[in-house]
């Protein structure tokens, strides 16, 4: 017969957030019904923590409320202390918080890595190969989703997190993200100020070009600038210039985007300039 777990009060300086833990409490609607219930009628339903010492606890399940009650000043948390092993520290973090609406892709993203690697480390332990009960077909099938599925949002933690967060607004969409997500690092930046610059992200197709010049070594600056000038379906003809053509006439500070409003205000002030001259010569 299972045991009845008791619930405790422990002081919020006690509790510690689960290390790399991926979900965050944004500003909006969910935290401001979370914020008034909490306030109206406490904690009801207790955090899941486990021990790390005789007195600090870390936190399974319950992040998000734990955060609420340190912003309103609350004290004493309820909590149900469970003895648990990292992998299963984890699986019990993880699946706890999928089942929320509105998870960022970078959530998913990271959740799911820590789970499929979770697996992956018991699987080890296991002696027999052929009664390992857990494989990739086994872990997505747990998610709902298919293999493919998983690996593809686990190639978004190889993101930058530039690159990422553009995931989440969803200015990148998932599929030119797993592609852009074989770039190296440096490539990535090197995308990432030809995005600023551009104010224009790359499609599918550009995505997979950049890829493929990545894998032969070919991917620098001037290509990524290539690439990303190919006029898109149903895109307007656009003017643009390579970022190094024109970085040395503005401040380092500068990003891609403050450039261009610059020069929009000067070439509205150049345009002033000839309209009043052609008056004057009237």
């Amino acid at each position: 017969m299972k045991e009845k777990e008791t619930i405790e009060y422990l002081d919020l300086k006690h509790l510690l957030p689960f290390r790399n833990h991926p979900f965050k409490l944004r500003d909006g609607e969910e935290k401001e019904q979370l914020l008034k219930s909490i306030k109206a009628q406490g904690t009801i339903e207790p955090l899941i923590v486990r021990p790390l010492s005789e007195s600090e606890y870390e936190v399974i399940s319950g992040h998000r409320r734990m955060e609420i009650c340190r912003e309103l000043g609350i004290e004493k948390l309820p909590v149900i202390v469970r003895n648990l092993t990292d992998e299963q520290a984890v699986s019990t973090m993880v699946d706890a918080n999928l089942h929320r609406e509105n998870i960022l892709p970078s959530e998913r993203a990271f959740a799911y890595k820590m789970k499929w690697e979770a697996a992956k480390k018991s699987e080890k332990t296991l002696s027999q190969p052929a009664t390992r009960m857990r494989n990739d077909d086994v872990i997505a099938q747990g998610f709902g989703i298919s293999k493919d599925t998983l690996h593809r949002y686990i190639r978004l933690t190889y993101l930058i997190p530039e690159l990422l967060e553009m995931v989440d607004e969803g200015r990148i969409a998932l599929t030119p993200a797993v592609e852009l997500s074989y770039l190296t690092e440096q490539e990535q930046h090197l995308l990432l100020n030809e995005i600023e610059y551009a104010d224009a992200t790359p499609s599918l197709s550009q995505a997979q070009r950049l890829r493929g010049f990545s894998r032969q070594g070919r991917l620098n600056s001037d290509v990524i600038f290539a690439v990303m000038s190919e006029e898109k379906a149903n895109q307007k003809e656009q003017i643009r210039f390579p970022k190094e053509k024109i970085q040395k006439y503005f401040p380092k500070s500068y990003t891609g985007k403050d450039m261009q409003n610059t020069i929009l205000k000067l070439l509205e002030k150049w345009q002033r300039q000839r309209e009043r001259n052609a008056r004057e010569e009237r």
